[in-house]
Formats: C-alpha cells, sequence, structure tokens
C-alpha cells in the first residue's frame, strides 16, 4: 500500500508543479499588471518603477526562477495593490468558503447518493424517471441562473431570506443550496448507473440463488461494488469545490476566496491569483490522494497490481 500512494504522491507534485508553471507563464502574458494598478495614464517613469520594484522587468526565465525558488522558502509573495502577503490574504478569506463548501458537499452526498441508489433499485417505476428527472434539471442548470433564481424565489419574492452577504447563518443558505444542488443531480445520475450495473452481475443473482435476502445482497455486495465509480465522482466534487464557489460567491456576495480570485484575476495580482492556484492544486491533488487510497481499501486487486 505504502508504494501504491507513494508513486500517486509522486504524481501530484509533479501536477502541483505543471499547474503552478502554466499559471505562472499565462498570467505574465495575459496583461501588464502596472497598466491596470497604475492605470495607462501613468506617467512612464512611474510604469517602469512599478515593474522594476516588483521584478516586472527582469526575462521571464528569471522571474520564473525566482518565483519557485522563493515557493521552496515558503514565500508566495505579496499582493501588487497593499503589499501585504498574498498566502494571508488567502487564508483570511478561507473560512468564509469553507463555511458554504463544506456543507454544500456534505449535502450533495446526503441527497445524491440516497436519491441515485433508490432509482436504481427501483427501476423503471415513477420515483425512478422523477428522481433522474429532477437530476438532469439539476445538472443542466448553471449555478449562476440557479443562484439568481433562488434569489429571485426566495429572497425577493417571499422574503425568507436574504440575498447576499455574510452576517449569519441564514445568509449561508442559498449559497450552499446553490453549490449543492447540481453536484448532488450529478452524484445521483452516476449512483444510479453504478447500482445498475453492479445488480446486473452474476454474483447477486449468485447470492439469491443462495438464499441471501435482497437486503443482504444490495448492502453487502451491490453497495461496495458500485461505490468505486461513486468515491471518483465524490473525489472530483471535492477537488473543483473552490471553482463553484467563485460563481456562488460572486452571485451572493459571499466574502471568500473565490471572490478574491475573481478581484484577483481583474486587477492582475499576479501573487494573489498564483497563491490561491496552489491552494486550488493541492486540494485537487489531495482529494485525488484520498480517492486513490479508497480505491486501494474498496477493491484489493489494485493494491495487488500495484506490486504491494
Amino acid at each position: 500500500m505504502t508504494r501504491y500512494l507513494l508513486t500517486r504522491l509522486l504524481r501530484a507534485l509533479l501536477t502541483i508543479f505543471l499547474v503552478l508553471s502554466f499559471a505562472f507563464i499565462i498570467l505574465r502574458l495575459s496583461g501588464d499588471p502596472a497598466l491596470l494598478i497604475l492605470s495607462p495614464d501613468a506617467p512612464p517613469e512611474a510604469i517602469e518603477a512599478f515593474r522594476k520594484g516588483w521584478g516586472l522587468d527582469a526575462p521571464l526565465w528569471k522571474q520564473y526562477l525566482g518565483y519557485f525558488l522563493n515557493l521552496a522558502q515558503g514565500n508566495l509573495g505579496q499582493s501588487m495593490r497593499d503589499g501585504s502577503s498574498a498566502w494571508d490574504l488567502v487564508m483570511e478569506r478561507l473560512p468564509a468558503t469553507l463555511a458554504i463548501t463544506v456543507p454544500a458537499l456534505l449535502l450533495k452526498i446526503l441527497i445524491g447518493i440516497p436519491a441515485g441508489t433508490y432509482a436504481a433499485l427501483h427501476r423503471d417505476s415513477f420515483v425512478d424517471r422523477l428522481v433522474m428527472s429532477a437530476a438532469v434539471a439539476g445538472y443542466t442548470v448553471p449555478s449562476f441562473v440557479l443562484g439568481l433564481l433562488l434569489v429571485l424565489v426566495f429572497a425577493v419574492g417571499l422574503g425568507w431570506l436574504p440575498s447576499g452577504g455574510n452576517e449569519g447563518i441564514w445568509h449561508a443558505i442559498l449559497p450552499i443550496i446553490t453549490l449543492s444542488l447540481g453536484g448532488a443531480a450529478i452524484l445521483a445520475r452516476f449512483t444510479r448507473s453504478a447500482m445498475l450495473e453492479v445488480l446486473g452481475q452474476p454474483y447477486v443473482r449468485t447470492g439469491l440463488a443462495k438464499g441471501l435476502s435482497w437486503d443482504r445482497v444490495v448492502i453487502g455486495h451491490a453497495l461496495p461494488n458500485a461505490a468505486i465509480p461513486t468515491v471518483t465522482v465524490v473525489g472530483f466534487m471535492v477537488g473543483s469545490l473552490m471553482a463553484g464557489a467563485v460563481v456562488v460567491e460572486s452571485v451572493f456576495t459571499w466574502p471568500g476566496v473565490g471572490r478574491l480570485l475573481v478581484s484577483a484575476v481583474a486587477n492582475r495580482d499576479l501573487a494573489v491569483v498564483q497563491a490561491i492556484l496552489l491552494l486550488v492544486a493541492m486540494g485537487m491533488v489531495a482529494a485525488n490522494l484520498l480517492v486513490d487510497a479508497l480505491y486501494g481499501w474498496f477493491d484489493p486487486r489494485l493494491r495487488v497490481g500495484a506490486g504491494v
């Protein structure tokens, strides 16, 4: 198991390196931060001094090398707007993002897996068609459209919930629902498909032929075998929580990392953008490593195939 996880850890580190390298190059080719922060009308001397002060006048290869040398020392740079530590700015916003993304993830799992399992066990029934219709509607509607519809109904129409801000738990309800519904729909469809595939396997019919109860076959054999593709989807959702938060936080004016990323990209605040991308990359990698570990736990054949 150690070698199995070590191989994936090395791949994870390579993934983070490639993500940061790609982001570094794209950010520096997409625009001049000096013109955005100082304005194009600023004196040429001021623009040149800004570039020199932040090292933007150096060749790209030298900036690239310097970035990774600083990163190896734990220095992610400072914000070009106020000189604050980029990593500190991200960490200040992270609790607000986690306050909506973690409950949203739990809600996705609590809704999607039971709904998909129930639909598979009652295939072609009215409940199955209802669940799948709701799932199709859930994942085809963009999150910003869903968020605006929820605001229109529950904030503007009914007046039950606030439309934005973060002054209390009531302000978090609409962002959490917006983040969770699409993921729950996707998870329900994947769970249903995985369960249907497993229920058609010979060992399920063999278990029933041997006199095992239907509940025991489902819980003891079907669900564990259907867990692997479901775990894959959940792992992807864990890794992509920050991406979903970018849109939702903008819709509901939620002061999290997502809104900080939008602002930093618009202002070409390079260090802040790179710090957020590092956080996102680490989240994706950690989710994938967890999924790989769960694979080995659910299916011992993978551990054997990895030479464990």
